[in-house]
């Protein structure tokens, strides 16, 4: 084998190497990326009654997200799911999903029958990430939609307040 030989082998295993290397996220997603706590008031809907909501958020640097709130316990309903992505400079938008519940009828809980399914909720918010990357402010739209994916009443907007979970 010659040298040449060896040595356009060698340059062809970097470019394979090179070529499978997942590139690293935009500067920009990691504005956002990981784990905040937020404060939000809606100002109409099912929530507006609601003075103390909080949202835990997680932002992957995938472009998936996971949130969860301290009301999550009432009525009983997993975590929301969604995406986000970035839309300007420390600006981003985030669309998730979770599923509602309601109480079977009163003979059929009381005998165990407990929550089931009523429909889902969808969250749309527009986040804007402050200079040092510890704070954001955003403004949200709820939907709410039955079992069958027509809209129904409750929906609504919001403002929040976020800050960032670390050491």
């Amino acid at each position: 084998m010659t040298r040449t030989h060896c040595l356009l082998e060698l340059l062809t295993a970097v470019l394979l190497v090179a070529g499978c290397a997942k590139a690293p996220p935009p500067a920009e997603a990691s504005a956002l990326a990981g784990a905040w706590r937020s404060s939000l008031q809606f100002e109409g809907g099912a929530f507006a009654p609601i003075k103390d909501l909080e949202f835990m958020y997680v932002f992957n640097t995938g472009g998936t997200m996971t949130e969860s709130s301290n009301y999550d316990g009432a009525p009983p309903v997993p975590p929301a799911y969604g995406v986000w992505r970035s839309v300007g400079p420390n600006e981003f938008e985030a669309k998730y999903e979770y599923y509602a519940t309601a109480p079977s009828a009163a003979d059929e809980f009381m005998k165990g029958a407990g929550w089931l399914p009523s429909g889902r909720g969808v969250f749309v918010e527009r986040i804007t990430v402050s200079a040092d990357g510890q704070t954001f402010t955003s403004t949200m739209k709820y939907d709410a939609f039955d079992m069958k994916g027509a809209p129904i009443e409750g929906g609504g907007e919001a403002k929040g307040k976020a800050v960032r979970i670390g050491f």
